[in-house]
């Protein structure tokens, strides 16, 4: 189903890229929390967790939206569209006189930055299907990694010659010039007999349709509960290397040896995928996670909350190595059953995830308490609930989807 003139390698890189400009908006803002929080005076550190998970609550809504729209006008056009939204918020936060407004930029940005995010998978399930899709996305995974593993060093690397607002500047750069890159070289792959017209009655049906499918559901939940637990360690990342042990000119350094697992993990799953399949791989991964998380709670016991450092970096290790296989599977397998309604229901998908996302990351990162607690206990119950919904969705007998 390949129908793209871009080599391998070049789609690759450039749909990384263009991904990335969520994990890069997360990531590379860490460095900068503290900073950010004295400078717009911030009473309460817990609430600088907001600049990272509002980012995602503004991606909801964006997601609501950006998957009809590229079945409706294109999928290259919605990720332009995205694009010139997320630099809208950007310029509003890289001047922003308050914290209010800080995160008002951080939504809009949220919003715009789920344009590259929804239309790119819509787009190369256009162009790729089953196994096939799992492995490009995996692949896409490897780059896409590797940007939380060199973002926080780099948010760090600028505040070391700047202030924090030039942070928002790099985002400007990277999103405007893959952006005209995706202008320039990629060509549309929705042909315009299979376009939807936008229309509420038939989007509100179809959406419906969407959320009646179980499989669909299950895989959405699943992933969004994923990404919860990892975003719940992200947010509260830098004050757990720094309060619990003393890390913080090296935080960049130990963040990316965490990162660099998920990284090795997409690999490793780009070459057993094909043979094993999604569902197989899954299900040992989300086992693989819970057995770690369990190992990692056991350790803390004796050190009320805290196990050493080399304990940590272990099983953290391998816990994020596990989550690295999930991400590209369950959406991939979340995608097969959508049929003609890639856009949309790639729209539904991310936003139901996205929602269940910040749900757990705000809920548990609340319970942060100068231990690793509350990381275990996100890690636990996503893991055990993804299991079960994957499980079920593996039964679901419920076919494809067809658009009203």
């Amino acid at each position: 189903m390949n129908k793209s003139p871009l080599r391998l390698p070049e789609f690759i890189i450039l749909f990384a890229l263009l991904t990335s400009i969520t994990a890069l908006s997360i990531d590379a803002m860490l460095p900068a929390l503290p900073q950010i929080s004295e400078s717009l005076y911030i009473s309460d550190p817990l609430d600088s967790q907001l600049i990272i998970s509002l980012f995602i609550f503004g991606m909801v809504f964006g997601e609501l939206f950006i998957g009809p729209i590229s079945d409706a006008i294109g999928r290259k056009g919605a990720i332009l569209m995205g694009i010139g939204i997320y630099v809208i918020g950007t310029l509003v936060a890289m001047t922003a006189p308050s914290f209010e407004i800080l995160i008002l930029g951080r939504i809009i940005q949220g919003i715009g930055a789920s344009g590259p995010k929804i239309a790119t998978r819509a787009l190369i399930r256009d162009q790729y299907e089953g196994a096939a899709m799992a492995r490009i996305m995996s692949f896409i995974m490897v780059i896409f990694i590797m940007i939380p593993m060199i973002a926080p060093a780099f948010g760090q690397l600028v505040l070391a010659i700047a202030e924090w607002r030039y942070i928002f500047f790099s985002f400007l750069v990277l999103s405007c010039s893959t952006g005209l890159w995706l202008m320039v070289r990629q060509p549309e792959t929705l042909k315009p007999e299979n376009r939807i017209p936008l229309s509420p009655r038939n989007l509100m049906i179809s959406t419906g349709r969407i959320l009646k499918h179980g499989k669909v559901m299950c895989y959405s939940v699943s992933g969004g509960m994923i990404f919860g637990a990892l975003l719940v360690y992200v947010s509260t990342s830098q004050s757990i290397f720094e309060d619990l042990y003393g890390v913080v000119d090296n935080f960049p350094l130990y963040f990316a040896v965490l990162a660099s697992s998920v990284a090795l993990s997409s690999l490793i799953n780009s070459q057993l995928v094909m043979r094993f399949g999604m569902h197989r791989m899954v299900v040992a991964a989300l086992c693989g996670m819970i057995f770690f998380t369990g190992t990692l709670f056991l350790f803390s016991l004796p050190y009320q909350g805290v196990p050493p450092f080399s304990i940590f970096m272990i099983n953290g290790f391998f816990i994020f190595l596990w989550i690295g296989i999930l991400f590209g599977n369950i959406n991939a397998m979340a995608m097969q059953s959508l049929g003609k309604m890639a856009g949309l229901g790639a729209s539904v998908i991310a936003s139901i995830s996205s929602l269940v996302a910040v749900a757990v990351s705000v809920s548990a990162g609340r319970l942060y308490d100068e231990t690793v607690i509350h990381m275990v206990i996100a890690l636990c119950f996503c893991g055990v609930t993804a299991l079960i919904l994957v499980l079920a969705a593996n039964k679901s007998k419920a076919g494809a989807l067809s658009p009203a």
